[in-house]
């Protein structure tokens, strides 16, 4: 059993992989490395009201899920490489005119909403068709590994990056993190080119497909199989919830509780140090005790744990309270997503793989931005910490919609030979 285990972790997915890896990485740490940066120009240079802030950071994210619900079928049906260089090219545009706009003294909220829009619309996009490319690139019996080294970048991006962007924001300003966050953008472009080999695209059947039919292809493969279904649901809710407390947190404990903004740093970006190991252990867990116990297992895990955040308080106990708490969290989450989302790939059809992630990640961002709404009036009603433990109450359900060991052992859907071609 450890010579398999280290076997696994030795595995060399191929240079294709490691430019898609690369390009995956630089664009992350750019995008943590400007977290924020759009609230902090909002209020700081454009004095715009807590109501606009607040649309700022859900009306974005929102309305470009709700576009690019269309853009599915419009993935699914071209390159992949290339639809991953435009979608880099358009978040590069879109960021670096901000740092235009204030460099000529012209920025505007409007700008900074219209750019959240374009910038997340591309996101989306991109993540459907570098999904479909890895499960073209990467044999199925390795996208495990594939997934965890992306999961363990993430993480590791999440810990260094708003750290690091904060120093640069209190030397420089703002503006700098997005410059650096457009320049990530083109250096992924660039890695993204530097993969040789063939692509992968779905022909048009223009026999039975419509415009309408190809927006809801991806809810109808989801729906269609029951591990699927049940993922789906399981995810969305769970991140939902998740999202949801996450600024009443930053009242609870900058505002009520007045933390340090360096301890409300530390707070946040010591605890994702967590996720990297736990992606790191998820294929050896995988290979020791099945996919379904550890998706299983820590599935609970993850929606346990934040019912840890009810107890937190003023002062270095409810410091430490929120690290422990949110370093359990991440570490589940961390061995959970990498199982979860090569579960998603080999469970979706080879030619309809673009669709149902667009549909995923679409369907995700507009619940989050709903429940934070929710959340955000329950907090007003009530109070922050009301809130979030209503929220972690109800986290606690949802391991009950985890795919059960039947749903995992039911064959994969697959497409025939004609549904994909390569490029």
């Amino acid at each position: 059993m450890r010579a398999e285990v280290g076997a696994l972790m030795r595995v060399q997915l191929g240079r294709g992989f490691g430019w898609l890896w690369s390009a995956y990485a630089v664009s992350t740490y750019g995008t943590w490395l400007a977290f924020g940066a759009f609230p902090l120009i909002a209020v700081h240079m454009l004095h715009a009201p807590a109501v606009a802030v607040s649309l700022l950071e859900a009306a974005g994210p929102a309305v470009a899920a709700v576009v690019a619900f269309s853009l599915g079928p419009w993935v699914e049906h071209r390159a992949k490489r290339p639809v991953m260089i435009a979608m880099d090219l358009v978040r590069f545009v879109a960021m670096a005119s901000v740092s235009v706009a204030y460099v000529l003294g012209r920025l505007s909220y409007g700008q900074l909403l219209v750019v959240s829009v374009v910038s997340g619309t591309a996101s989306i996009a991109f993540t459907a068709a570098s999904g479909a490319y890895l499960k073209h690139l990467v044999p199925s019996e390795h996208l495990l590994v594939a997934n965890g080294r992306f999961e363990g970048t993430s993480w590791v991006a999440t810990a260094a990056g708003p750290p690091l962007g904060g120093a640069l924001v209190g030397l420089l300003g703002p503006v700098v993190t997005i410059t650096a966050d457009a320049l990530s953008y083109l250096l992924s472009a660039l890695g993204v080119l530097r993969i040789r080999g063939g692509d992968v695209a779905a022909p048009r059947d223009r026999a039975t497909g419509s415009r309408g039919t190809g927006l809801l292809a991806g809810w109808r493969i989801i729906l269609r199989d029951r591990a699927l279904r049940r993922l789906f649901l399981n995810s969305i809710l769970v991140s939902g919830l998740i999202m949801a407390t996450v600024p009443l947190l930053a009242v609870l404990l900058l505002g009520q509780y007045h933390f340090p903004a360096w301890q409300y740093g530390l707070a946040f970006g010591l605890p994702a140090l967590g996720g990297f190991a736990g992606a790191r252990l998820s294929p050896r867990l995988v290979t020791r005790y099945g996919r379904h116990r550890v998706m299983t297992v820590s599935g609970w895990l993850r929606s346990f744990f934040p019912l840890g955040l009810a107890c937190v308080r003023p002062g270095i106990p409810g410091l430490l309270t929120v690290i422990v708490v949110e370093a359990l969290l991440i570490t589940a989450m961390g061995v959970f997503n990498p199982v979860y989302a090569t579960e998603r790939l080999q469970r979706a059809p080879a030619g309809h793989t673009a669709h149902v992630l667009s549909t995923w990640s679409a369907s995700s961002k507009l619940l989050q931005a709903a429940l934070m709404v929710i959340w955000g009036l329950l907090a007003t009603l009530t109070s922050p910490l009301t809130a979030i433990t209503l929220s972690s109450t109800l986290l606690l359900t949802t391991p009950l919609l985890l795919p059960k060991q039947t749903h995992l052992s039911t064959p994969e859907p697959t497409a025939p030979a004609e549904d994909v071609r390569v490029v």
